[in-house]
């Protein structure tokens, strides 16, 4: 069984009305295969994330990042106290662990994921694996307290200068507890939905996949009946586009940089603000 700090993501997975579908879509984008037994897809035979049908036609068509939990409950009850809500309460999965839905004071949802015998990721920051998370949101203060109450989160704001942006640029790069808040030990940021983007845009937490081309990935998605939401764009830490595979779930690509001299995470950087006529697509 893999061990991940408390608070860190432990594993993605995608509720997909077809599901077959779906496996074409990853497949070709990302080489993935899959266990013919559990719902799950491998890169080179490891566990990369999860795709799930989804059972009930009221829920989003969503990427969802599970966070570890030593104890679900415990961290449910610590959701509740610091402002968040649970969507759905701790339930059991068999070896998979137990598993819960919460939403942080923003709206932006997550899951939790108390481990089982054989679960979680097997490999991350490779092309075709997870590689970031991202929490949008227009509470960035309420946000920042909920993540460092809960899960003892260690945060830095960025300098703007380092990103190129102006001084107004807010984003907050988070590190595990027990860490020394920074880029080789950050595993997701904050960004803050500013007024260029559409008032119906809720608070949520966007997945980022590592790739090799930024560019090519997106060109392969739309062959695959997906669509690029936010075109690619460069950004201090590599080549980043926005994308919604071929049912609507919403996810990021990045082509990071060569690494000099060790290998670092990348902070990230909030999204461009879509065009126009992109507005009407999202789901």
């Amino acid at each position: 069984m893999a061990e991940f700090a408390q608070g860190a993501p432990c594993w993605v997975d995608a509720q997909l009305p077809d599901l077959e579908a779906g496996k074409r879509f990853y497949g070709e984008l990302f080489g993935w295969t899959f266990d013919p037994d559990r719902d799950e897809a491998l890169l080179r035979g490891r566990r990369v994330a999860g795709l799930v049908p989804k059972r009930d036609g009221r829920m989003p068509t969503t990427w969802t990042v599970y966070l570890a939990a030593g104890d679900a409950g415990a961290v449910a009850a610590r959701v509740k106290a610091a402002g968040g809500q649970m969507v759905m309460e701790p339930y059991p999965v068999g070896p998979f662990g137990v598993l819960a839905l919460a939403a942080d004071p923003g709206g932006a949802v997550f899951g939790l994921r108390q481990a089982g015998d054989d679960d979680g990721f097997e490999v991350t920051n490779e092309p075709g694996s997870f590689c970031w998370m991202e929490v949008h949101t227009r509470e960035p203060d309420a946000v920042d307290t909920f993540y460092a109450t809960v899960f003892g989160w260690l945060g830095r704001h960025v300098d703007p200068a380092e990103e190129g942006r102006d001084g107004g640029f807010d984003y907050r790069v988070w590190s595990p507890p027990g860490s020394r808040p920074g880029d080789d030990t950050a595993f997701g940021g904050r960004a803050v939905i500013t007024d260029a983007f559409p008032a119906e845009m809720p608070g949520h937490v966007l997945v980022h996949f590592a790739v090799r081309d930024c560019d090519e990935t997106c060109a392969t998605a739309v062959r695959l009946g997906g669509r690029v939401t936010t075109d690619p764009f460069d950004t201090a830490h590599g080549r980043v586009a926005v994308l919604h595979d071929n049912q609507g779930a919403r996810f990021a690509v990045l082509a990071a940089l060569p690494a000099k001299p060790a290998p670092q995470r990348p902070p990230g950087r909030p999204e461009r603000p879509e065009t126009p006529e992109k507005h009407t697509e999202r789901g």
